[in-house]
């Protein structure tokens, strides 16, 4: 793939990297000059010392024959000038990453992909993992779905009950899906039906369309973890 970067800070270094490692034709745009010597040393790739909000930058870049531009700079503003310009040229893919979450419908609304501060998940991540120490990962789906993962305690509500019988006891909400369960002895997965029983220790995979809040996860914890 040929592929532009916009931006070699934190976000944008990591992911030349592993571009570039892939194979990937990749073509850097940094504004800040130690930054763009930086990458250029660094990294088997292209790196252009400009302004990637101007077309002709992006022209210089290949802009108009990539496969796909990432704009990953510290400045929503910058990124959404960018985002604009690639479309303009016709980038069949452009993403971008989002810094301000109110900024989230506008890139939607000029159809980019975007992808939230990865600062902001990776603080969230630290944050849910000693609030909700059971609960290995997640991802958003919309504004507050997740799909989370989650290891039932010994001695949860659900822990010993088939699907059936929590649901009799109104266990799982109306909004809460068990899409898969991960056992210790079982080579693969298990699609959940009625009378499959979780049991403590198996790795759940959830939706719930609530998100992944104390509400929804305390069934799968020990009553006193609050």
């Amino acid at each position: 793939m040929y592929i532009v970067v916009v931006g070699a800070g934190d976000i944008g270094r990591p992911l030349i990297e592993m571009a570039t490692a892939d194979g990937n034709e990749v073509v850097v745009i940094e504004r800040e000059r130690e930054r763009a010597e930086a990458a250029s040393e660094r990294y088997d790739c292209l790196v252009i010392h400009d302004d990637a909000t101007s077309k002709e930058t992006l022209r210089d870049a290949g802009a108009d024959r990539a496969d796909a531009l990432i704009s990953t700079t510290d400045l929503d503003a910058t990124n959404i000038m960018v985002c604009l310009l690639a479309q303009e040229l016709e980038v069949p893919n452009v993403i971008s990453v989002v810094h301000d979450p109110e900024h989230e419908r506008l890139y939607r609304q000029i159809g980019v992909n975007t992808m939230e501060n990865p600062q902001r998940l990776i603080a969230e991540y630290l944050y849910r993992s000693v609030k909700r120490p059971s609960l290995v990962d997640f991802m958003h789906i919309g504004e507050d779905a997740e799909v989370f993962e989650i290891t039932v305690d010994e001695g949860a509500p659900i822990a010993g009950l088939t699907l059936h019988e929590a649901n009799e006891e109104a266990l799982i909400g109306r909004k809460t899906l068990i899409v898969a369960v991960e056992r210790d002895g079982e080579e693969t997965p298990i699609t959940p039906r009625g009378n499959t029983r979780i049991e403590a220790d198996d790795l759940l995979t959830v939706y719930s369309a609530e998100g992944a809040t104390q509400d929804v996860t305390s069934i799968f914890a020990r009553a006193e973890r609050e």
